[in-house]
């Protein structure tokens, strides 16, 4: 079965331009050119990815990927956007963006992150791992069924991770991920929350000096 997305562009020519090529690229393609349309959408079909432009008609596409994250909607999203300013890709991710790319489109490059999301997404809405299981909306972490004390950005750090499937993850993508626009990302708070996560996995967490952070957890 292909795979399907819901493409938000009010651009019409645009929309029919990403519509083309995704088609071509043998993806099934729903599209939309306002956001209560893409949302009315979201409640008839189950998809596996959603493409959303930022700046729409009603409300912007930050607007209603929260809802969709709120209402426990967890598909993957790409934001394609001419936003270029560090807040907006800053608040794209802390509503739950997977990507961001800026416009104009590199239709190929496109292809490439599409690929890239699906094939390392692990969307459930709990992620079970040796005695562990991971809540993803509410950002809590249990073990054997009962909570751990763990900070929300220790926790998005352990997503993180997790999601990396043992890559190395940079150390400038995670402050870009656990810190907004305005906060102030300290090395040593990050090593905090690495300190916070080793407590529970002792060995499962590689310092690549200077580089960034591995994930080699074995249950």
């Amino acid at each position: 079965m292909a795979t399907k997305i819901l493409l938000l562009e009010d651009d019409k020519l645009f929309n029919e331009t990403l519509e083309d090529f995704l088609e071509e690229e043998g993806f099934d393609v729903d599209v939309a050119l306002d956001p209560y349309t893409a949302l009315e959408k979201t409640y008839a079909h189950k998809y596996d990815l959603y493409l959303f432009d930022v700046n729409l008609p009603y409300e912007s596409g930050f607007d209603l990927l929260k809802k969709l994250r709120e209402s426990n909607d967890v598909t993957p999203t790409i934001f394609l956007t001419s936003r270029d300013d560090k807040a907006s890709i800053h608040e794209g991710f802390g509503i739950g963006a997977d990507d961001y790319m800026k416009k104009p489109i590199d239709l190929d490059e496109m292809l490439l992150r599409i690929h890239a999301i699906l094939r390392r997404q692990i969307r459930q809405e709990h992620i079970v791992f040796g005695p562990y299981s991971l809540d993803i909306l509410n950002k809590i972490l249990y073990k054997e069924g009962e909570p751990i004390e763990l900070t929300k950005k220790a926790v998005m750090l352990l997503m993180l991770l997790l999601e990396s499937k043992g890559e190395i993850v940079p150390i400038d993508t995670i402050k870009d991920r656990l810190w907004a626009s305005g906060e102030s990302a300290s090395d040593g708070a990050l090593r905090v929350y690495i300190t916070q996560l080793k407590k529970y996995f002792p060995g499962a967490i590689n310092n690549v000096r200077g580089v960034g952070y591995k994930w080699a957890f074995e249950a």
